[in-house]
């Protein structure tokens, strides 16, 4: 998938330090890293001395806000960022960079060029403990999002988690005015993406051989979806 152009009010990003530096800031990453990362440390997997170091993937990391804050508040997890848009992995790897300068074993690993709306993701990925999407599947068509959740699936551990975050339809409905301005703002900009239904993303997961493990309310009206990969 080539990157899709978005309304503004959908991506607002701007230089985080200055003109020179690459990274990138997100007032509404800022505003739901918080109830984010607490999601995230309440479904994250443990750290146990008989396994491996627990691996998490973020898809579409963005300006790479999230990560950081997800893998400050999980250190037990390596954690690692994805993203289609080089300006967007600079940012990543900018923000990881004042990251790992803190930490005494950073958990970070660069970001990675991943189109998670195709077919064949990069060889070699293998299979993550968890993985993470917010604030995509809106953005992009219904195919691509049924792509990227067989990609996910395929990618997860047994026993492995999938969240995907963001705002839904509720059972076909849009139950918020502001939901059914931005809805339409997407669908007017590209008629092939928009919100989502949330029992059409719950099927299209289940469909991959997941089982769904838990729909949580989230401020500003979102709800983030998780399923789990059998043991």
């Amino acid at each position: 998938m080539a990157v899709r152009s978005v309304p503004g009010a959908a991506s607002v990003v701007a230089p985080a330090d200055d003109a020179t530096s690459p990274k990138l800031f997100s007032p509404s990453a800022a505003r739901n890293l918080a109830p984010l990362a607490d999601l995230i440390a309440a479904i994250a997997p443990a750290a146990r001395p008989d396994r491996p170091q627990p691996k998490a993937l973020e898809i579409a990391s963005g300006t790479g806000q999230h990560i950081t804050g997800f893998a400050a508040r999980c250190p037990h997890i390596l954690w690692q960022p994805s993203e289609v848009d080089p300006l967007r992995r600079a940012s990543i790897d900018a923000h990881v960079r004042d990251h790992v300068r803190d930490q005494a074993s950073p958990n970070i690993a660069p970001a990675l060029h991943l189109d998670a709306t195709e077919t064949d993701w990069p060889a070699g990925l293998g299979r993550y403990d968890l993985i993470t999407l917010c604030n995509l599947l809106h953005l992009i068509s219904a195919p691509e999002a049924r792509t990227l959740i067989e990609g996910a699936a395929r990618h997860l551990a047994p026993g492995g988690r999938l969240m995907i975050y963001g705002p839904f339809m509720r059972a076909g409905e849009l139950t918020s005015e502001g939901d059914r301005s931005f809805h339409a703002k997407l669908t007017a900009h590209d008629p092939d993406v928009g919100y989502k239904d949330d029992f059409d993303v719950m099927d299209w997961m289940q469909a991959q051989g997941l089982e769904m493990a838990e729909v949580v309310e989230m401020p500003a009206n979102n709800l983030a979806l998780i399923a789990e990969k059998p043991a």
